[in-house]
This record gives structure tokens, C-alpha cells and sequence, in this order.
């Protein structure tokens, strides 16, 4: 019997390991598919606090993950197929294991909704990013493209024109999803230009040139185009990780686990929720380290009750 299964390593679940290995709660962490998370595809992190000349994503998860052993949480290179959510205790499947526990910290995080082309995978961290502040800075002079049209497009497209000459944004259809102010703020940036009802065919380049351009598709008339661009970054939303818990928490309209307000607490008593898997407006990993902190004081002060 365990006291805490923590599901998910990224900057939410390392955080809640520290702060309930210190409390003397032996947790175990079960790392999850991608260990440390969106910020190991990450290079150079350079907002998260305390590091004056930025760190490496990968280094930081690192940094991260050997102070969560050093308090004495258990970490398993494993990913979690199955838990039991119904019944107390709780029941956590991973590899041939079955785990009980008192309490459950989901960190499981979200993934960014890609194209679905095959090129874009091949390329991704070579040229195909889904965090303008993660590799904005890469495209100092160059020109680059976005996909999508929701607030997170026209939000990462007037980043990106921080650093490139020229953003183009393609876009499937004639109009934007994005707000108005999001939008009256894309388009008065004389920096980004729009490609309306276009979708990205396949995306040319090596690992060992980058990307070199685009070729596109009109929807309606299915005429193809070449962009030549250096970089392109998709921006069409993320999905949380969240099929395992679905029938047994609550879950809003798009998959994200539904916290009560000011806490990580879920619907069910003793399972607690932290970081992108419950927060779909911020995704910073700042901001999951804190949610993963009040879901370890939250899961400790339930213990005790």
C-alpha cells in the first residue's frame, strides 16, 4: 500500500514528489511515456525563475528529477495503461504491476494536436516546433510560417515577429476562430502575413538543412503552391492526456481534468489533479511546479484527515 502514486514527470509531478517525499510520504512517480515531459523536446529554457542565463529543457527535468530521488520518491520508467479511481484504495496499472494507493496526483499533462502529415513528425525539433517560446528565438531574420487560426496562432504569430522578417499564417478557412482582439492585433502587425484556405500538404527539408519551405493545398480548389519558408510552427491546440481517467473523472468539454477552484482537489476525494492535464489556459512549466506543490500539500493534509 502506498501512500501516493504520482502520475506523470514533468515540472507538476517532480514538483508534488519533492514536496511529498519531504513530507515523509514515500511517493512513487510513474514517469509516463514522454519522462520530464514537453520541456525535454525543449532547448533553451529561459523563463523559468532562478536561472539567470536560461538552462536546457532536458537539463532542468534532470535537475528536477534528482532532487525528487534525493528526498526519497521512487521513480519507475514506466507508463500507467489502467487505474481503478471507483473503489478505495485507488489502483494504478503500469507495466505488470498493480499498485495500490491513498491518494493519486495526476500529472499527466497535455499534447500539442499536430497536422498529421508525415513529414512534420520527421522534421519536429528540426525546423517543426509547437512552442514559438520555446524556439521563437531560432528564427532571428528568417521567414517562418504558423498553422491555425484560434487564439494560440495569432498569439505565437505575433510573437514570432519578435525575431522573423516574416510570419505567414495558413489557415484552412476564410475567417479566424481567434478573438478580436487577438485578431485586430494579428492584423494590424505588418509583419504577418495571412494564407487563407490552405492546408500544409508536406513540409521539405532534411534533419540536415531544416525545413527549406512548404508545399501547400487550397481546400477548395485543391491548387498546389510553393512557400519558401525556414521554420514552421503548429498552433491548432493540445489535447490532455486523459483517455485512462475518462468514465471515472470529471472532465470538461475538451478532456481537461475539472479541478475545484483555488485547489487541485477532483471529484473524487484523495485524487488530485496538477499542471497542463488541468490547465489549458497558461502551460507554463512555472506554473505546473506550482500546481504540483499544492497538490502534494492538499494530498498530505487529506492523508491526515
Amino acid at each position: 500500500m502506498r501512500n501516493m502514486v504520482i502520475i506523470g514527470s514533468g515540472p507538476a509531478g517532480l514538483t508534488a514528489a519533492v514536496y511529498a517525499a519531504r513530507a515523509n510520504l514515500q511517493p512513487l512517480l510513474i514517469e509516463g511515456k514522454e519522462p520530464g515531459g514537453q520541456l525535454t523536446l525543449t532547448t533553451l529554457v529561459e523563463n523559468y525563475p532562478g536561472f539567470g542565463e536560461g538552462i536546457m529543457g532536458p537539463q532542468l527535468m534532470e535537475e528536477m528529477r534528482k532532487q525528487a530521488l534525493r528526498f526519497g520518491t521512487e521513480i519507475v520508467t514506466s507508463y500507467v495503461y489502467a487505474v481503478k479511481l471507483k473503489e478505495y484504495p485507488f489502483r494504478v496499472y503500469f507495466a505488470d504491476q498493480e499498485v495500490t494507493t491513498k491518494t493519486v496526483v495526476i500529472s499527466t499533462g497535455s499534447s500539442a494536436k499536430l497536422i498529421g502529415i508525415e513529414s512534420e513528425l520527421q522534421l519536429m525539433g528540426h525546423g517543426v516546433s509547437t512552442c514559438a517560446t520555446c524556439d521563437g528565438f531560432f528564427y532571428r531574420g528568417r521567414e517562418i510560417a504558423v498553422v491555425g487560426g484560434g487564439d494560440s496562432a495569432m498569439e505565437e504569430a505575433t510573437f514570432l515577429t519578435k525575431f522573423a522578417t516574416t510570419v505567414f499564417v495558413i489557415h484552412r478557412r476564410d475567417v479566424l476562430r481567434a478573438s478580436k482582439i487577438m485578431q485586430d492585433r494579428a492584423f494590424s502587425n505588418p509583419k504577418i502575413q495571412f494564407i487563407w484556405d490552405t492546408v500544409v500538404d508536406h513540409v521539405v527539408g532534411t534533419k540536415e538543412t531544416g525545413v527549406t519551405g512548404l508545399k501547400l493545398k487550397k481546400v477548395k480548389t485543391l491548387e498546389a503552391s510553393d512557400l519558401k519558408v525556414d521554420g514552421l510552427f503548429v498552433a491548432i491546440g493540445h489535447n490532455p492526456n486523459t483517455d485512462i481517467f475518462k468514465g471515472q473523472i470529471d472532465l470538461d468539454s475538451h478532456g481537461y481534468i475539472k479541478t475545484q477552484p483555488d485547489s487541485t482537489r477532483t471529484n473524487i476525494p484523495g485524487v488530485f489533479a496538477c499542471g497542463d492535464v488541468q490547465d489549458p489556459v497558461f502551460r507554463q512549466a512555472v506554473t505546473a511546479a506550482g500546481t504540483g506543490c499544492m497538490a502534494a500539500i492538499e494530498a498530505e493534509r487529506w492523508l491526515e484527515h
